[in-house]
């Protein structure tokens, strides 16, 4: 039940720390997802929390839902402005050149009938930016933090392994697909005028530690 992971809660806003597994939205094959559990979110109000943003299927962590309409759409906007402030973790299968840096690569979608969709690299695509540095280094593995600075889709999944040559850990699309995918919404600040911000932190999931990183 996400009711046992609600990290953040006021009158305006929930963050839950969403498993691994378990998709925002509604999959065609008709299996639970963030939806099913909405009824169990209200906590005494009558209105189900909307989610604002949207976590890969494969992605844990920080996951914002908003409890009325008029804050979804102000959280909504702030996400557009760049104003939520996201910090991730990730494992990569590889080890970056380096320590710290910016990844500036614009992304694309592309598809295919056989292969279905991805995004890519692409100089013509809509810009994407993102901060990452070197926390730990362990068989030929690193443990990378990520701060986007923009929302693209599959933004630092393609990041990790076009623009630093080293895939998130169990990446099924972009990387080997070998295990869990390792890849955590850690943080998420979301400022408000006249308010305390939004902000929650989920801790690491054990796929972490038995992959030898434990923070």
């Amino acid at each position: 039940m996400l009711s046992d992971h609600v990290l953040f809660i006021d009158g305006e806003a929930i963050v839950v720390d969403k498993p691994a597994g378990l998709p925002v939205d509604r999959p065609r094959d008709g299996s639970l997802s963030v939806e099913n559990h909405l009824a169990g979110l209200t906590f005494g109000f009558k209105r189900w929390p909307t989610p604002v943003h949207r976590l890969d299927r494969d992605t844990s962590g920080c996951l914002l839902l908003a409890r009325n309409p008029k804050a979804h759409a102000r959280f909504q906007q702030a996400f557009e402005q760049g104003l939520v402030e996201k910090t991730y973790r990730a494992v990569l299968a590889g080890e970056p050149e380096g320590d710290e840096g910016t990844i500036d690569l614009p992304l694309a979608k592309v598809s295919s009938p056989r292969a279905g969709w991805r995004m890519v690299g692409d100089a013509g695509g809509k810009p994407a930016v993102t901060r990452w540095r070197v926390l730990a280094r362990s068989g030929g593995r690193a443990l990378v933090e990520f701060r986007p600075e923009t929302g693209r889709t599959h933004q630092i999944r393609v990041h990790a392994a076009e623009g630093l040559g080293a895939p998130i850990a169990g990446d099924p699309v972009y990387g080997g697909g070998q295990g869990p995918m390792l890849l955590h919404a850690l943080k998420l600040v979301l400022p408000r005028d006249g308010k305390p911000a939004v902000e929650a932190q989920a801790p690491l999931p054990a796929s972490f530690a038995k992959a030898g990183f434990d923070g």
